[in-house]
């Protein structure tokens, strides 16, 4: 029996579907590493090659966040209309497993690793339920090796994708990981972390952890960090702010081959950080705080969420001039986005604020819901704004062309997001 994993491309004329570099589905890669070795598997991932609406397989099996979500319907729709089953997982099913059932036959809620067998053998049974879900979290010393063949002969980036910790100890208010995992923080192995890095070093030098927060469990990370000097890696994750407080902690990670973290500022008002539940962030050190990852030949990647409740139309040139001061090698500046399962979404539906449900819109780069500080407008003129003045050429210049071992990633990164923001204004005209 064939099973076919499918990655929904995300729509076009968006920040994230026209993006050049691409990264693989590391969930899906999890999945195959539990499947049983008397089916054949195979991997299309729309987002650099065409679905084969003829392809003859037993099973598709399809993952999707939430503006992927239409687009993964469809093709639910199109080979059910041939008499071939589709099972959906991901975050958007997870949350809305009745919606994503009017499209497939059964829907994996959750952790998927410990429920794969189980359906698959069911579904060789003829008995494939329509709802599956893990009676508990996934035991992380059990979490198997991706099955990383998968990604043969696509044209991604980078496939060293791994995983160490999953969940967050935090509880942003907009935020999807801790409805998805809860805030139960768990973590793998060192060794077993070690030893999947060892087999990865023999292809490639650059690695990317896809944790929410590798930091969170300080000792832990500076377990792994003291493990994986000496092995020459160049590698990025995601870290909090104020991981630039922990001088110990940035030494051991830039000492371990890190050049560059995603790190959330969310904003520059404190009582915003507070109403959104950024409890690790403290704006008034964010100068410092940056400093201290360069001075570790750490990148920054920022994030930016506009449109909260404390922000009026002043704050984006604000931002944009912190972001040229902190001189931060790249960033990106998400619309507020209420994405089901968030807490951002149980009060903005309490408040009758939310005018969209056009999944294929909750990209982070559309306003779907009635902003309170301006006008909807305003907030997406804003969003542009940024976008356009962060990747000019000039700003890119300030900020990223400095001697700093980081510009290898970075400043790709930034010629990157320039050409993606220019492919979407002009499909926009």
């Amino acid at each position: 029996m064939k099973i076919l994993f499918v990655s929904p491309g995300w729509p076009k004329g968006r920040l994230w579907g026209e993006l050049g570099f691409k990264f693989p589905s590391l969930s899906l890669a999890a999945l195959a590493a539990v499947t049983p070795d008397n089916f054949q598997i195979a991997l299309c991932d729309e987002n650099i090659e065409r679905l084969d609406p003829g392809v003859a397989v037993d099973l598709v099996a399809i993952t999707a966040m939430t503006p992927q979500a239409p687009r993964a319907y469809a093709i639910a729709d199109l080979f059910r209309a041939k008499g071939i089953p589709v099972v959906m997982g991901g975050f958007h099913a997870s949350v809305l497993p009745e919606e994503a059932l009017e499209h497939v036959d059964s829907v994996v809620v959750g952790e998927g690793e410990a429920v794969w067998p189980r359906l698959l053998d069911d579904f060789q049974n003829g008995s494939m339920a329509p709802l599956y879900s893990a009676q508990r979290l996934v035991a992380m010393a059990d979490i198997p090796t991706a099955r990383r063949a998968l990604f043969a002969g696509k044209r991604y980036l980078l496939t060293n994708t791994l995983q160490t910790t999953r969940g967050c100890p935090f509880e942003c208010e907009f935020c999807s990981v801790t409805s998805f995992y809860g805030r139960n923080y768990r973590t793998r192995p060192v060794a077993n972390v070690l030893a999947e890095l060892t087999e990865l070093r023999k292809k490639n030098s650059f690695a990317f952890f896809v944790d929410d927060n590798l930091v969170a469990n300080r000792s832990y990370a500076l377990e792994l960090f003291t493990g994986m000097k000496g092995m020459g890696f160049k590698w990025l994750s995601h870290a909090p702010i104020d991981f630039g407080r922990d001088p110990e902690l940035l030494r051991a990670a830039g000492e371990s081959g890190c050049i560059g973290l995603f790190v959330g500022f969310e904003s520059l008002n404190q009582e915003t950080l507070a109403a959104m539940g950024k409890v690790t962030n403290r704006a008034t050190s964010y100068l410092n705080d940056a400093k201290a990852f360069r001075d570790h030949g750490i990148g920054i990647l920022g994030s930016f969420v506009l449109g909260s409740d404390g922000d009026s139309p002043d704050i984006f040139p604000r931002i944009l001039a912190f972001c040229e001061e902190a001189r931060l090698e790249s960033a990106i500046f998400p619309i507020l986005t209420p994405y089901p399962g968030t807490e951002v979404r149980r009060r903005l539906e309490l408040e009758g604020r939310i005018v969209s449900n056009a999944w294929e819109d909750y990209d982070m780069g559309h306003v779907t819901f009635l902003p309170r500080g301006m006008t909807a407008g305003e907030l997406q003129e804003g969003h542009d704004f940024l976008n356009r003045s962060f990747y000019s050429l000039g700003s890119m210049y300030r900020r990223i062309f400095k001697a700093h071992r980081s510009v290898q990633v970075f400043a790709p990164m930034n010629f990157g997001f320039r050409s993606a923001i220019g492919r979407c204004a002009k499909v926009c005209l």
